[in-house]
């Protein structure tokens, strides 16, 4: 059973001279990011893009002679932390739609980046406020 959806952009992974002669297949949709591998063997890896921290554009001169390029999206993903997008054609124009397609779904979910990442809670010396609470009681 196949599962169509609205793309929003797809591509296929580039090999020899910039042709896309893969078994690699890339997806954006309104609210995922699918990567399609295989050819007997079919595996799909996907995310939701609300969870996409940053990315990156990779440039090397043999892909670039080619017009095409490679993106690296980091995810708060378990098991696909990071995503290469390997060798697409016009990498800037899909980390444009990307970065709409992010904010969209962000602004959907109320969520902004700030709000996925995991840093040090302040912490409270507790002996503070006991040393406060006992002065108080000192002096009455």
């Amino acid at each position: 059973m196949k599962v169509d959806f609205d793309y929003i952009w797809t591509d296929k992974k580039r090999t020899v001279f910039g042709l896309p002669i893969s078994f690699t297949r890339y997806f954006l949709t309104e609210k995922k990011f699918i990567t399609r591998k295989g050819f007997f063997n079919i595996v799909e890896d996907e995310f939701d893009l609300y969870r996409v921290t940053d990315k990156k554009l990779f440039l090397p001169f043999g892909q670039r002679i080619f017009g095409c390029g490679t993106v690296i999206i980091n995810v708060k993903d378990v098991d696909t932390p990071q995503k290469e997008v390997k060798s697409i054609k016009a990498p800037r124009e899909m980390i444009k739609l990307l970065d709409e397609q992010v904010e969209k779904m962000r602004d959907a979910y109320n969520i902004r980046g700030r709000d996925m990442y995991s840093g040090p809670r302040p912490h409270f010396n507790d002996h503070y406020y006991d040393d406060q609470d006992n002065d108080e009681d000192d002096n009455a």
